[in-house]
């Protein structure tokens, strides 16, 4: 079992190994997290670990607010997130490689990470001026028949495009622009779906690529149902662009 100890940054959304993401850091324990890693010596990597929040556990407001616009918001490294942090993140996150931190003239940070590897969290520790978390690193094991799944999944995720797209509209993305390494398809359509985070958070940590598949064949082919029999598509900025991957 190989662990590792990094900076922690839970977010309200689930990030997938090889999908870029970019961060807005204006929360002083996040500052001090970037400003940290800026320390970090150019060869080798910027890296943290990005949690899920889980549903109703950022119990502390992070500005004055209702009912009591005087009242002054929780400060400390597990601000909103109670006692016992680790009981307010989901156990299975994604370690993220920051290729570009800047900061800004007034002290805030644009950053922009790419997931690299999947970790379980085995502690939290609030001690310094931002979270840290010792986590086990997640091997990624193919499964069964995890190729002609990913070939499945590929067929309807483009019939899924298709259906939000509307049929007056081409879809963005085309045979070119999809992978056909299985694990790689598993992330790029988890992270493309319109879902909410305990599902996308099921997807990450399927126990193999192949779970994680079939899993994600049944969602396409009932989201595609769904959608079909709509007498209006949906909107989505899925169908806008392509999903930006390293």
């Amino acid at each position: 079992m190989t662990t590792v100890r990094l900076p922690l940054f839970p977010l309200n959304s689930v990030l997938f190994p090889g999908l870029v993401l970019p961060l807005n850091i204006f929360e002083e324990r996040y500052r001090a997290m970037m400003r940290a890693l800026l320390k970090t010596p150019e060869d080798e990597p910027r890296r943290f670990a990005v949690v899920a929040i889980r549903d109703g556990h950022e119990v502390a407001p992070s500005a004055p607010g209702m009912p009591d616009p005087t009242a002054l918001p929780e400060r400390g490294p597990a601000a909103g997130f109670g006692s016992d942090p680790a009981k307010a993140f989901h156990g299975v996150g994604c370690v993220a490689d920051a290729a570009t931190i800047r900061e800004r003239p007034d002290g805030t940070f644009e950053v922009l990470a790419t997931g690299t590897t999947r970790v379980r969290l085995r502690s939290v520790d609030a001690s310094g001026p931002y979270l840290t978390a010792e986590l086990e690193e997640l091997p990624e094991e193919p499964g069964d028949e995890a190729g002609a799944l990913a070939e499945g999944v590929l067929r309807a995720f483009r019939q899924y495009q298709k259906r939000l797209a509307g049929a007056r509209e081409r879809s963005l993305t085309t045979d070119g622009d999809l992978p056909d390494e299985p694990s790689v398809v598993s992330y790029l359509v988890a992270a493309a779906m319109m879902h909410d985070i305990p599902t996308k958070q099921r997807l990450l940590q399927a126990p193999d690529t192949a779970s994680r598949l079939r899993d994600e064949l049944k969602l396409l082919r009932s989201e595609t149902a769904v959608i079909r029999s709509l007498p209006s598509l949906p909107a989505s900025d899925l169908t806008r662009g392509p999903t930006s991957l390293n």
